[in-house]
């Protein structure tokens, strides 16, 4: 900015927006004070840097407002996590999944996490029962959800991760 520019010619831009050509750096500065503002290196790259004649606490002012614009127009998404019993009845089942679809209606993600207890394993006529749950929860989420990923099969605690559909 101003004198800490160290280029000998520089490409020199108006404030509206034209170009005024290449010009000694002390011409530059000359102009920039004329109009009473700062002379802004943009590019330092370039083969003869370009310089603009601007504001430089507006051009700052008005670069931090639009980043603080796109902050707060950014949407985040949480992982929540909602636990169910390996055998839960139907009815306990869609309490849970009216959670599990409320969330998913405001934008996050949803963990839906079974823990297998102690030495007893977790079957049902001889068969794991947690695959046939996910099964029947997926096939109740249907449209409004995507199953994300899920969990290893050798793990303790059985997840899938479920985000809303777009």
């Amino acid at each position: 900015m101003n004198n800490r520019i160290t280029a000998k010619t520089v490409q020199v831009i108006n404030f509206d927006g034209q170009n005024m050509g290449v010009m000694p750096i002390n011409q530059a500065l000359q102009v920039a004070s004329d109009a009473g503002l700062d002379l802004v290196e943009m590019n330092a790259n370039a083969p003869v840097p370009i310089v603009k004649i601007m504001d430089y606490g507006k051009f700052k002012y008005e670069q931090k407002k639009r980043a603080s614009e796109a902050k707060k127009n950014q949407k985040t998404t949480e992982l929540k996590e909602v636990w169910i019993k390996p055998f839960i009845e139907e009815n306990d089942l869609n309490i849970k999944l009216k959670k599990v679809f409320e969330f998913l209606g405001e934008g996050n993600k949803v963990k839906i996490s079974v823990m297998t207890k102690g030495s007893k394993k977790v079957l049902a006529r001889g068969k794991d029962a947690v695959p046939e749950l996910f099964a029947r929860i997926l096939e109740i989420v249907g449209d409004k959800g995507n199953m994300e990923s899920k969990s290893k099969p050798d793990e303790r605690t059985k997840s899938i991760i479920i985000a809303p559909a777009k």
